[in-house]
């Protein structure tokens, strides 16, 4: 005997939470599988560890910083249990408070990994249920590369175990995982070398923020290694030696860290119990969220579509919007989304970059900014703030907003909210300036 439901949601990560209560308050009887800790990956292993680390992080660059403006602030060793276990009880907090609201909202909560045993039903713990309508939500987890001793390598998942902090860390990796945990270490006083496959971080995003978060890492004593594609991984923990294709070795590590990127969850859900479409490990969904089974839906990082927080979550409500909230025709746009990558210095861009623009709309006008903010004119360290805005046709429609420097993490929501609302040069030009800031750059460029 199984039971039934109106809606199953197969995670309880940002994205499944989100769906599930806001269908319950469209008054649908629902409940959601989690084997593990409420809020997935965002709130455990994640954005919101990740941003406690980064501000500890910050903290100690404002330390260094304090004495250029004549405070004297004595600057101990970092405790790194303190920080660990204030971190930990705020996550586990978090637990708490998403149990609690679906309790609140009705939804049922079970504790357990549930796997597709046909197109509308599921087992889990030896039980089965049935659903109306299936979302699958099951996000994913970080790649550990198949190469000769790799695990004696540590995931981003890992990091956030480390009971103290690395003295000499090697990051593997070149995307956004990379570079934070390489600004955070290299703040809080590890010795970082970063490996990239090819000559730059962040190839995806536009070329100045690459280049300029490459010069401020260097600046800032981490070591950069290109064109090191990893073969193995020697020695023991505490000890350990890198090896290349090309023959390098690189040795002395007391840990490494493989930021190579991310798979979805899928190869225990049974989905082709299902029939549920799979590319690449991914679940495949239209505009809409569908998959090619009726009834059953995908949101999230498993659909390797924009694997951000906000987007999971805007994509499950707008789901329930849809199916329960009488808005045939609502869904998730992908275009123009915004996304900060905590790096030191951090980044915020949105809309295309200026390749992409160029090979998109062809009639393209740059508008660019490089100086160094107001906060460090007393500093020792001159990290440099950067901007470009990308302008298409003769109404010069802003279609892509990056930045790289102090303030960009929160800045770049607002200028977010204007792109997304075709917002022109001229509607930038005709903003007036709030000063001194870095974020009047860009309503006063030129």
């Amino acid at each position: 005997m199984s039971s039934h439901y109106e809606l199953l949601v197969i995670g309880g990560g940002s994205g499944g939470l989100a769906m599930v209560q806001r269908a319950a308050e469209y008054g649908v009887k629902g409940a959601v599988f989690e084997g593990g800790p409420l809020g997935g990956t965002c709130v455990n292993v994640g954005c919101v560890p990740k941003k406690v680390m980064w501000n500890a992080a910050s903290l100690a660059h404002a330390l260094h910083d304090a004495g250029d403006y004549g405070l004297q602030a004595e600057i101990g060793p970092l405790q790194w249990d303190v920080l660990k276990k204030k971190r930990d009880d705020y996550v586990h907090r978090l637990n708490g408070i998403y149990e609690r609201n679906l309790r609140t909202k009705n939804v049922d909560y079970l504790p357990a990994n549930a796997r597709f045993v046909a197109p509308k039903e599921l087992e889990a713990d030896g039980s089965r249920y049935s659903a109306d309508h299936i979302v699958i939500a099951t996000g994913g987890f970080p790649t550990i590369p198949d190469l000769s001793g790799a695990q004696m390598g540590i995931d981003s998942d890992g990091f956030f175990e480390l009971e103290q902090c690395p003295a000499n860390v090697a990051i593997v990796g070149s995307g956004y995982i990379a570079v934070e945990l390489g600004g955070m270490l290299r703040a809080l006083g590890a010795k970082v070398t970063l490996f990239l496959r090819y000559d730059s971080v962040l190839r995806s995003f536009d070329t100045m923020l690459s280049s300029h978060l490459m010069e401020a890492m260097r600046d800032e004593g981490i070591d950069i290694v290109t064109e090191a594609v990893p073969q193995s991984l020697q020695g023991q923990p505490g000890e350990l030696t890198l090896a290349t294709v090309d023959g390098r070795q690189f040795t002395g590590f007391d840990t490494l860290i493989w930021a190579v990127g991310r798979e979805p969850s899928t190869v225990e859900l049974g989905c082709n119990k299902a029939g549920v479409q799979l590319q690449d490990g991914f679940v495949t969904t239209d505009a809409f969220q569908n998959t090619n089974v009726e009834g059953i839906y995908a949101i999230g990082d498993v659909t390797g579509r924009e694997a951000l927080t906000p987007v999971a979550i805007a994509a499950g409500r707008r789901l329930s919007d849809r199916l329960f909230g009488g808005q045939p025709e609502r869904h998730l746009a992908y275009e123009n989304i915004a996304t900060v990558i905590f790096s030191h210095p951090p980044i915020g861009t949105v809309g295309l970059t200026e390749i992409e623009a160029r090979e998109q709309l062809g009639d393209v006008k740059v508008y660019s900014s490089s100086f160094v903010p107001m906060y460090h004119a007393l500093t020792t360290r001159k990290p440099k703030a950067a901007m470009k805005l990308i302008t298409s046709g003769t109404d010069e429609k802003i279609v892509g907003c990056h930045v790289i420097g102090a303030g960009a993490d929160e800045m770049t929501q607002g200028f977010a909210v204007a792109v997304k609302m075709g917002a022109t040069k001229k509607d930038f030009d005709d903003t007036v300036a709030i000063h001194p800031t870095s974020a009047e750059e860009f309503v006063t460029m030129r």
